[in-house]
């Protein structure tokens, strides 16, 4: 955008339609950014099939602009190829490509363009129509770019740069020529230049940018919208406050009053209404954001953080000077967002909602990757070009060639693509302000992104997804089926108190809870030795990279255990962050600092906050705001070394740190999961499996539900369904815990066996489901039909004699069985070690014993992982199962690990694997390790410092002897 600004301004012109090929992406975004800089932004389109220019067309007005936006729209939802003849457009101007149409084809709206290269064309043509020709100047290159263009379009055609033809690029001459030569080349046909001046001076396009762009009303007019959030809000506060709190009756009132003189009623009660169909239908969400600030959104029922209890301001989230639009962040079950958009998309105005556009952009490999394939590179060099680029083989002409043009290419534009989560309601048709895109079984989408959106006066509704909540309330389900209690997560502000929750927490026994089941988490719990709410809040920030990356999060820690050893850099830090002991944790204490330290007004300091969140595109704002920032410590005669120190500080917090009330949010969700791991612990890991995990993979979450008390069990055709299951204490894995498991067999045993009760032998369960032999052989292998008190290799037998030579069963089967007589075999030699092969092959881990009892070594190490804090400073050696490793980069660009294992009872211990020693022993993945290692004590939290480690070797597997 600003190049095409800049050389409109350099080379004379004032006027210029935006004409992108079938999109109108930066159309208002160019028309905001050339307004300012006094230009005349004209919005338009180029339609192509492919790569065949059709027309142009260039919108006389607001209403040309829309109707351009819905001819693209209608081929995009049709999945149909544009008209090669333009439709009757009103407000808008058609420009064919010479040679497509004779003059004498035109419709009063239609023109044919002339390219620089074509002046002759009709300068010879004595019949020519000249009132039917204008000029056409095309710019889509810079000119030292036009090798790098065609690199674009090889990487778009995906063919050999050598493969690209004419009609596939641009022509060179379609760059910037300054005004004054430009009219120079069309001096001999002068009508030319007065059609183009006389078509342009008819077009004009106005755009109110201020305007709020949401669904206006939510009732139909915004007396009933204020009667009606009112309403609710007084219905919320009753379940929400009591009567008598007057501090919350006034923050209500308060926020009511904002809300309505911004005009924010109908954003509330939308949303409102979201929630309440998710409730209607059982639906468990989380709202979280700046959102969770708004005491009338806890009252609603969005979100379950009180704002007055945690102090959050109401002006975080809106407020008048507040020049971006707040939106709120709503979470569903991964497995129930769909039904969320299907009922928005359904609820509100065909053609008025969409998904949010975005734009993905060239990164680091993948430009390499593209690269070496256009230039016809094999895949072994290219790999060697990413993961070793200093290589010496690397130095060639292509390569050089690649990577000179790697920053170029960086963060160039892609493709438009569909945002995570965030939905538009509009009031007017959206294609008033963009096309829209109909991806592969997706919704319709905007062309623009989140940024564009902001601009132009949009909020967006962000309606994401997480498996978190899907735990959540699937244990609620399991804990009524299996013990037939029925449990409620809601008023979660009671499991705040509950002294056995606070135990657990305290444990950092967390595994399967939301955001808290990590072992960088779980150890920072033990550190803090967290057993509150507030303090889980602020551990749900510190975690974050920008807090602990700095050093704050050590120093947070010893605060914390310690507050009169608290050393404030400045008085203000005292007076602003007494609450997390000076250290910057919340993106809100960014701002207060930048307020009271920076001397930066809180509209700068919200500015600043989100440009160092990456929610701001303006990088000569952000520069702006530093220097006013250090001119304004200067004045106060502030240390330059301090306030740079304090500068960096709130670079590295405002990039990843959460706001308090998002942190807020978190921390709910997790005491929500914190109370069913702690009063149902079975039901909550079923649960977690079946909504397939979380951090971990499967094997540690059936290695929790051992640890709660339950019996696991293989699959079993007369037990389990698709999902994992529990009967009691016991757990059955499902069907789809079989890596070979084709789902639709999956889903079909359990159905069958509903319908017409147990399955009674191999064959009449061969016969009643049409399993093949492949998924028989499966199913026999893992135990599912140890029903029939057969070993394993007799049914294998028994399998292949009843279906060899059989393709395929039908899916219905048969209900009797054959009667075939079975062959009388010898007694077959079964191996308790060839069933946990078995078992690590299709499952991925052995579930009937542990990986130790595969170990060839009866050695288990000197002490086992609850022991750890009695050895501190002492060399130990210790087996672990290996459950997850994090590699960082040190300060001197070395890489160092973080493991994570389970000894032999099941019990979590961490490890760290400085360079020297992972250099030397390397973590080589899943697999039984021997570790030796000095025992450290951080805070209460031990870990061992590895000198030596190695995998240890396993008892070979007898079915490959």
């Amino acid at each position: 955008m600003e190049e095409l600004i800049s050389g409109m301004q350099d080379n004379g012109y004032d006027t210029a339609v935006l004409t992108d090929i079938n999109n109108s992406t930066g159309s208002l975004d160019l028309l905001k950014r050339g307004s300012k800089a006094g230009l005349n932004i004209l919005a338009g389109m180029e339609f192509r099939n492919g790569d065949q220019l059709l027309y142009i067309g260039i919108a006389r007005n607001n209403a040309g602009f829309r109707a351009l936006n819905e001819l693209m729209t209608k081929a995009n939802k049709e999945h149909r190829p544009l008209p090669e003849d333009a439709p009757s457009l009103e407000d808008v101007y058609i420009v064919y490509p010479y040679g497509a149409k004779e003059p004498s084809q035109l419709k009063d709206n239609e023109y044919i363009g002339i390219r620089p290269s074509e002046i002759n064309f009709i300068r010879l043509d004595r019949h020519a129509n000249m009132e039917r020709y204008v000029i056409m100047a095309t710019v889509s290159f810079k000119k030292e770019d036009f090798k790098f263009h065609c690199q674009l379009r090889a990487i778009d055609h995906n063919i050999l740069i050598s493969q690209l033809t004419k009609d596939m690029a641009g022509t060179r001459e379609e760059v910037f020529i300054p005004r004054v030569q430009l009219m120079e080349l069309y001096k001999d046909v002068p009508q030319l230049i007065r059609n183009t001046n006389s078509l342009l001076a008819k077009c004009s396009f106005d755009f109110d940018f201020k305007k709020m762009k949401n669904k206006a009303t939510f009732t139909g007019n915004r007396y009933n919208d204020k009667q009606l959030l009112l309403k609710y809000t007084n219905d919320g506060m009753g379940r929400r406050y009591a009567r008598t709190d007057t501090a919350a009756i006034q923050r209500v009132q308060r926020e009511l009053e904002v809300i309505e003189k911004l005009n924010f009623s109908s954003y509330f009660l939308i949303t409102d209404d979201i929630c309440r169909y998710a409730r209607s239908r059982d639906f468990h969400y989380m709202g979280r954001g700046s959102g969770a600030n708004s005491a009338v959104a806890y009252c609603l029922g969005i979100t379950d953080v009180d704002p007055i209890e945690l102090k959050l301001p109401f002006e975080r989230f809106l407020n008048p000077k507040r020049q971006s639009p707040p939106d709120f962040d709503i979470d569903f079950s991964w497995n129930e967002r769909d039904e969320v958009y299907d009922y928005i998309f359904n609820r509100y105005q065909s053609g008025h909602t969409a998904m949010m556009g975005a734009m993905s952009t060239f990164r680091s490999r993948s430009i390499l990757r593209e690269l070496g394939k256009v230039y016809g590179l094999p895949k072994g060099e290219i790999d060697r070009l990413v993961t070793e680029p200093e290589n010496m083989l690397n130095k060639n002409e292509v390569t050089n060639m690649i990577l000179g043009v790697y920053n170029r290419m960086e963060d160039f534009p892609n493709q438009r693509t569909m945002h995570a989560c965030g939905v538009l309601i509009s009031e007017q048709p959206l294609t008033c302000y963009s096309a829209l895109d109909y991806p592969p079984k997706g919704l319709p989408t905007m062309q623009f992104d989140m940024y564009v959106a902001e601009d132009i006066g949009f909020e967006k509704f962000d309606i994401l997804s997480q498996r978190g909540i899907g735990h959540i309330k699937d244990c609620r389900q399991i804990v009524e089926q299996n013990r037939g209690v029925t449990i409620s997560t809601e008023n979660p502000k009671r499991f705040f108190k509950n002294p056995q929750i606070a135990a657990q927490l305290k444990s950092a026994n967390t595994i399967g809870c939301f955001y808290i089941e990590s072992p960088a988490m779980r150890q920072l719990i033990t550190k803090l030795r967290c057993d509150d709410y507030l303090t889980l809040v602020a551990a749900s920030s510190i975690i974050r990279p920008g807090v602990s990356s700095s050093g704050m999060m050590s120093e947070f820690i010893k605060r914390h255990h310690d507050p009169s050893k608290v050393v404030y850099p400045h008085p203000v830090f005292k007076e602003q962050l007494e609450e997390t002991y000076g250290v910057m944790v919340y993106q809100e204490d960014v701002m207060k600092i930048a307020n009271a330290y920076g001397g930066l007004d809180m509209g700068d300091a919200d500015v600043l906050r989100r440009m160092m969140s990456g929610k701001y595109r303006s990088k000569d704002h952000l520069i702006e705001i530093e220097d006013k920032y250090f001119a304004n410590c200067k004045a106060k005669g502030y240390p330059e070394s301090a306030s740079r120190e304090i500068w960096r500080q709130m670079e590295s917090f405002a990039g990843y740190s959460f706001n308090k009330a998002h942190s807020a949010s978190f921390a709910v969700e997790s005491y929500q999961s914190l109370f069913l791991k702690t009063y149902y612990p079975k039901e909550f890991m079923v649960a977690v499996l079946n909504n397939y995990g979380g951090f971990y993979n499967r094997k540690v979450y059936v290695n929790e539900a051992m640890v709660a008390g339950a019996n696991i069990n293989l699959p079993c055709v007369n037990k389990s369904v698709f999902n994992t299951c529990i009967y009691g204490d016991d757990i059955y894995l499902g069907f789809d815990s079989l890596l070979n498991m084709e789902e639709k067999l999956g889903y079909r045993i359990p159905e069958e066996r509903r319908i017409n009760g147990e399955y009674k032998s191999l064959e009449q369960f061969v016969m009643r489901t049409g399993t093949g032999l492949e998924q028989l052989v499966v199913l026999i292998r893992v135990g599912a039909l140890r029903f029939t008190g057969m070993g394993k290799k007799e049914l294998l037998w028994e399998a292949h004699l009843l279906l060899s030579g059989v393709k395929k069963q039908n899916n219905e089967g048969q209900l009797f069985e054959s009667g075939t007589r079975k062959p009388v075999l010898p007694k077959l030699e079964t191996s308790v070690l060839e069933d946990l092969y078995d078992e690590i092959e299709l499952i991925g881990f052995p579930v009937t014993k542990n990986l130790f009892e595969l170990a060839r070594s009866p050695y288990r190490g000197d002490i086992a992982a609850k022991d750890l804090l009695q050895y501190v400073g002492r060399t130990v050696r210790m087996v672990g199962d290996f459950v997850a490793d994090k590699t960082v980069r040190t300060k001197h660009g070395d890489y160092m690990k973080f493991g994570t294992f389970l000894d032999e009872h099941g019990v979590f211990f961490d490890t760290v694997h400085f360079p020297p020693s992972l250099k030397q022993y390397p973590l080589r993945g899943a697999g039984l390790y021997l570790l030796e290692g000095v025992v450290n004590n951080e805070f209460g939290c031990p870990s061992i410092t590895i000198s030596k480690c190695g995998k240890m070797p396993l008892k070979q597997d007898p079915r490959s002897e």
